[in-house]
């Protein structure tokens, strides 16, 4: 209701009269989406990529922890022996938190092999049975896709103009696959992609994969980087006044998949746990959306923290429309977009608003003292 409006007294409320026509035709309980209702929990789901410190991990404001990565190899996808120790530290994490899933991603930029397990039958199965083979040898809860990306080889992996139908069906088999083994296991193995947006997702379908998932982590965020023309919002929630009409944001990320028929409650949409710095930066509007010498480097938060945030020179702005901090040193030229506790509030009030599934982010390494987390928890409650 607007401010300053008031209520009028004798309208019945559209709610009610559901309800008293459910009631009246024998329900006894009302379905969710007859009121519209929003999710009852939000979650709140974290890549892991270096578990030396699992114990500094805030496990109790985690529902998943993804961990980052395996590989595909001969069509199947296989573990190193560290990155298996490193799985082994987090499963046991569910020791004392038992509510905890941890998850297996498989991927990564630059990570090849999928459009090769992908393009026939017996390497699919391959595929699928090896990923599941390795979850319940590894008491891991689920599968993260993470291929960058169907259909493209701006990574350097080999992409063909088949990918997109042969996603669908690979998808298809990884899920029966994981429901056979769940069945024998009494439990659910859950199955989710990492996925971009805009031009990134034409070799993916999306409304023919999305049944096979419980959920899409998308990666909004990388907007703008080492690759794009000018600086930005790299994870921006909105289009910023500067932006030009075709760039990305997480607003117009959740909006390409919400056409495509993807259910909100599927959609996490992504915080970024580190900056993109750009360096030699046409000093226009405090370096905002300007061309760049060159490319610097990224900076995982708590060096923003302890080096830029309002420290040597580098100034705090805050852009309202775009909803997205950003920093400018005049006297260098140098621009770095990154998440803060105050976009991220942003970003769960967006879900909220938008009964999107919650937060996913990149990744917990890059925030140690749980800073960046504990706003995602916070903001989701």
């Amino acid at each position: 209701m607007p401010i300053g409006s008031k209520p009028k007294r004798n309208a019945i409320s559209p709610r009610l009269i559901v309800t008293l026509v459910l009631l009246l035709s024998g329900c006894r309980s009302l379905p969710v989406h007859a009121l519209d209702a929003p999710a009852a929990h939000y979650r709140v789901v974290g890549y892991d990529v270096d578990k030396a410190g699992a114990d500094q991990v805030d496990v109790g404001k985690i529902d998943t922890l993804i961990f980052a990565f395996a590989r595909v190899a001969n069509d199947e996808v296989a573990l190193d022996p560290n990155a298996s120790t490193k799985l082994h530290q987090l499963t046991a994490l569910k020791a004392k938190h038992p509510a905890l899933k941890v998850v297996l991603s498989v991927g990564g930029w630059g990570a090849g092999g999928f459009s090769e397990a992908a393009s026939t039958p017996a390497s699919r199965r391959r595929f699928a049975d090896s990923a599941t083979k390795l979850l319940v040898n590894n008491d891991a809860d689920g599968l993260d896709v993470d291929w960058e990306y169907p259909g493209h080889s701006e990574s350097g992996i080999h992409s063909s103009p088949q990918d997109r139908a042969d996603l669908t069906v690979l998808l298809q088999g990884v899920r029966a696959a994981l429901d056979a083994a769940g069945q024998s296991h009494e439990r659910h193995y859950t199955l989710s992609m990492a996925v971009a947006d805009g031009p990134f997702v034409d070799g993916i379908d999306i409304a023919a994969i999305a049944p096979y998932l419980d959920w899409f982590n998308l990666m909004t965020y990388d907007f703008v980087n080492s690759m794009t023309p000018t600086t930005g919002h790299h994870s921006g929630l909105h289009a910023s006044a500067l932006a030009p009409a075709d760039a990305r944001t997480t607003d117009r990320a959740v909006k390409q998949f919400l056409t495509a028929g993807v259910p909100p409650s599927k959609l996490l949409i992504g915080a970024a746990f580190y900056g993109r710095e750009f360096d030699d930066v046409k000093p226009d509007r405090h370096g905002l959306y300007q061309a760049y010498g060159h490319y610097g480097s990224e900076h995982p938060w708590p060096q923003l923290q302890a080096d830029f945030i309002n420290r040597h020179g580098f100034v705090r702005y805050w852009d309202a429309q775009a909803q997205a901090p950003y920093l400018w040193n005049a006297a260098t030229r140098q621009f770095i977009s990154y998440d803060d506790p105050q976009s991220i509030a942003a970003k769960a009030a967006f879900v909220k608003a938008q009964h999107l599934g919650g937060i996913m982010y990149w990744e917990q390494s890059e925030d140690p003292q749980n800073v960046l987390l504990d706003a995602i928890w916070r903001g989701l409650q």
